[in-house]
């Protein structure tokens, strides 16, 4: 097949994206070609149905750079009490939206690349897929396998790095183009990058996971569809990636990740940064009768310590030694205010303080938070 020429002649400078994002490095003139682009996007989520539309459009405005593109997601899990329903992952109503082939699998073992138009895949592309893409199909394309991760890598490596992005209160992130390694998810070769130290996260102080998903998803997408336009997978590959830090993880959050124990209910902003992470956080609660509840506090949100009402519900910790259980023992907790208060105030000495609104105890409906009261 003839090689064809880049669309564009590249002058290696320091860029910005009209998104603010800068890619890391300095740019020279490059002669580097490659044969039209079959793709086999890997995808799940809605991070990566925004670089998936990013790729399908350029497909359209350049088809010299992108010939095709093959979808392979994994198949719809049954959910619902009765496990009677199917939950697609959203990646697949896109690529229908889009008209792109679709492959359902759970795993790689036995499943040979497709050949749209009786042509190879040539590159695999895989964006918060889950599954990790195997030598022996990294292989078998000739450029390779790219990845689009929302973090500065090394730092924050892993399936859920906005969410640790939050948890541990940056203020700023960015986004790395890598390649796919063949032993270990992240660890590849790093060909574009947000500079350091990023960008900053709008509102971080407040920001929440859906907030920073969508700021942050388009110039992902940016990113992955420049980089295809450089040419970056063709060899030589140049490595613009710092490796000198001390990296933070960014491991799969679990439900145990979403409660709050005894020893962590002195960190308001911790808590609070949970809650913008994760949503709905839980604890369990030992009553003066022994007996514990899981309850699910619904709605926080943090203030400033001038701005608790005077008539306010205040529930504020007694010193104690910790409970290895983490339970939270409502004898060490003192109670006081206007039982006319829908919501209850955690206040601990400093200078801000977490209003709960609305809680659910285990086997009731929502209620309003002073219903611990009666615990």
């Amino acid at each position: 097949m003839k090689l064809l020429l880049p669309f564009r002649t590249l002058q290696y400078v320091s860029r910005s994206c009209p998104s603010g994002l800068n890619i890391r490095g300095r740019r020279w003139y490059t002669s580097k070609v490659s044969k039209p682009l079959r793709i086999l996007f890997c995808g799940s989520d809605e991070f990566s149905c925004a670089s998936l539309r990013a790729l399908q459009k350029e497909q359209h405005e350049n088809p010299q750079l992108i010939a095709s593109i093959d979808v392979m997601c994994r198949p719809g899990k049954k959910s619902g009490r009765s496990m009677t329903k199917i939950r697609e992952v959203p990646i697949k109503a896109v690529a229908q939206e889009l008209g792109l082939p679709i492959h359902e699998r759970d795993t790689f073992t036995g499943w040979e690349l497709p050949k749209p138009q009786n042509e190879s895949i040539n590159i695999i592309i895989a964006v918060s897929f889950g599954l990790f893409v195997p030598p022996r199909i990294l292989k078998s394309a000739e450029y390779g396998g790219l990845n689009v991760h929302p973090s500065l890598l090394p730092d924050l490596r892993g399936p859920a790095p906005l969410q640790h992005t939050i948890i541990n209160r940056l203020r700023r992130t960015g986004v790395t183009l890598q390649t796919l390694d063949e032993k270990a998810f992240d660890h590849g070769i790093i060909l574009a990058q947000t500079p350091r130290p990023g960008l900053a996260i709008p509102n971080g102080e407040i920001c929440t996971y859906y907030d920073l998903l969508r700021w942050i998803k388009p110039q992902a997408a940016q990113m992955l569809v420049e980089g295809l336009r450089d040419r970056v997978f063709v060899p030589p590959l140049v490595d613009v990636g710092k490796h000198d830090i001390n990296p933070k993880p960014a491991p799969k959050i679990t439900k145990e990740d979403t409660r709050i124990k005894a020893h962590q209910w002195g960190q308001p902003v911790d808590i609070f940064a949970h809650y913008r992470a994760l949503g709905r956080l839980w604890a369990l609660f030992q009553s003066d009768d022994g007996s514990v509840k899981r309850v699910i506090l619904e709605d926080i949100e943090m203030l400033p310590v001038s701005e608790i009402p005077d008539d306010a519900y205040i529930w504020q910790p007694v010193p104690q030694k910790s409970d290895p259980s983490g339970q939270i023992h409502k004898s060490t907790w003192e109670m006081r205010g206007s039982k006319k208060q829908d919501a209850i105030y955690l206040r601990y000495g400093g200078v801000v303080a977490l209003r709960v609104n609305q809680v659910t105890i285990e086997g009731e409906k929502k209620k309003a938070a002073t219903v611990l009261s009666h615990l």
